[in-house]
């Protein structure tokens, strides 16, 4: 049995995007506030285009002829009324409709004063109905509405037949006009709807890959590095093992793997809470180089100024890193750690004169090693800063960084220098 039709209105398609409405001209989820302006203004056409005609019938013709035409009208009304109520509640009106149609028939024929309600009749039986039935109960409004004022100028007025058939033509290829944009709509909506949600997973696995590479690169300068440092001064007592040198290493290992612990403690508490320590920036460059190249200096050039906590969190990693590589695999006597403040931007320059190496025949990242330059750099480029590795075998190796500093003004309150 044909059902009402999944029709929206002019309205509707003026809201492209919104999510879709019900009422007597939509189907499938809650009205919106436009729409149900619209029904409560069709219904209230009808009502008073119902009245305004029996009032004007009532008038022309005798009381004889008033009982049939009264009982038809409210025959009408009330037909209309539960039409108007399965429609809005997406109930099957099919029946009721065809009877409505019927007794709309019989009245506008015997009276065509009742003929302006046409046009609401023609709105409901739409918006009722779906497919051919609704063109049906169209056709059938748009017909006896014709007739009737064909009647009324006892066949004299050819206007009055065709009138109401070519504006019942017109109104119909509108809605179907009406109906296609609204489809297209919705069409277009659940495309919209559908890339967001498939934008927003890509941004979620982007999220996840970004802080799985953040994770990596605090294991690998806190935890992985000193393992390794450790794992040497262990490897190397035990070849020296009981001399005074393997137990001078045994104790250097035993503090850096507690110092390793710390860190790894501080690790676990700064991805539950983030947040660094308050210390001037210089001393923390400093203590972060000595924990693995004992002997490491600083310099400082320019004014001091406050850097942001995630520019500072970076240049102590970068430190940190590039002093386990000196300690691991440079071999160097001297290592220099440069902090350098400029107007609108901070550098860093770590300088060993220990081995060296190529850097462009550096060893991709593996299981065996490799992450620390690439994790530097990454620090360094996500924060918007450069760069760099200036080395040779045997010429020493000098990390470089430079980290633009937002001005004064938009520096924030927990920057530190």
């Amino acid at each position: 049995m044909p059902t009402r039709a999944s029709v929206r209105t002019p309205a509707d398609a003026a809201q492209a995007g919104s999510a879709p409405a019900t009422g007597p001209f939509t189907t499938g989820t809650p009205a919106r506030p436009h729409l149900a302006t619209i029904d409560v203004a069709v219904h209230l056409g009808f009502a008073v285009l119902l009245v305004a005609s029996l009032v004007r019938y009532v008038m022309r013709h005798s009381p004889a002829d008033n009982l049939l035409v009264l009982g038809l009208a409210a025959a009408a009304c009330l037909l209309y009324a539960v039409v108007a109520v399965l429609a809005r509640r997406e109930r099957p009106g099919a029946p009721w409709m065809f009877v409505l149609v019927a007794v709309w028939a019989v009245l506008v024929i015997a009276a065509p004063s009742f003929a302006w309600c046409s046009f609401a009749l023609f709105f409901l039986s739409r918006s009722a109905l779906a497919g051919p039935a609704a063109y049906a109960a169209a056709g059938v409004t748009a017909t006896a509405t014709a007739a009737g004022l064909f009647r009324m100028t006892n066949g004299t007025d050819v206007a009055m037949l065709l009138g109401p058939l070519a504006v019942g033509v017109m109104l119909t290829l509108i809605y179907d006009r009406i109906q296609r944009d609204a489809e297209e709509q919705r069409r277009l909506h659940a495309e919209v709807t559908r890339a967001q949600g498939q934008l927003a997973a890509s941004e979620r696995r982007a999220g996840t890959i970004a802080e799985r590479e953040r994770v990596s690169r605090e294991i690998h300068d806190t935890v992985t590095q000193g393992l390794a440092s450790s794992l040497l001064l262990l490897e190397a007592a035990g070849r020296a093992w009981p001399s005074a040198t393997a137990r001078a290493d045994l104790g250097e290992a035993t503090a850096l793997l507690r110092g390793n612990l710390s860190e790894t403690r501080s690790l676990v508490h700064e991805l539950a809470s983030p947040g660094l320590d308050t210390s001037p920036l210089p001393d923390a460059l400093l203590v972060a180089a000595r924990r693995y190249a004992p002997d490491a200096r600083l310099l400082v050039t320019g004014e001091p100024h406050p850097v942001p906590a995630e520019i500072r969190h970076t240049l102590l990693r970068v430190v940190q890193s590039a002093a386990a590589n000196i300690k691991l695999h440079a071999s160097a006597t001297v290592a220099t750690v440069t902090l350098g403040f400029l107007p609108e931007s901070v550098t860093l320059d770590v300088y060993d004169d220990g081995a060296g190496f190529d850097p462009e025949a550096a060893a991709p990242p593996s299981a065996a090693g490799g992450y620390g330059l690439r994790a530097m750099r990454q620090r360094v480029e996500q924060l918007g800063g450069v760069f760099s590795v200036e080395s040779a075998p045997g010429e020493g190796t000098i990390v470089a960084a430079q980290l633009p500093v937002p001005g004064p003004g938009a520096r924030t309150t927990g920057s530190t220098a």
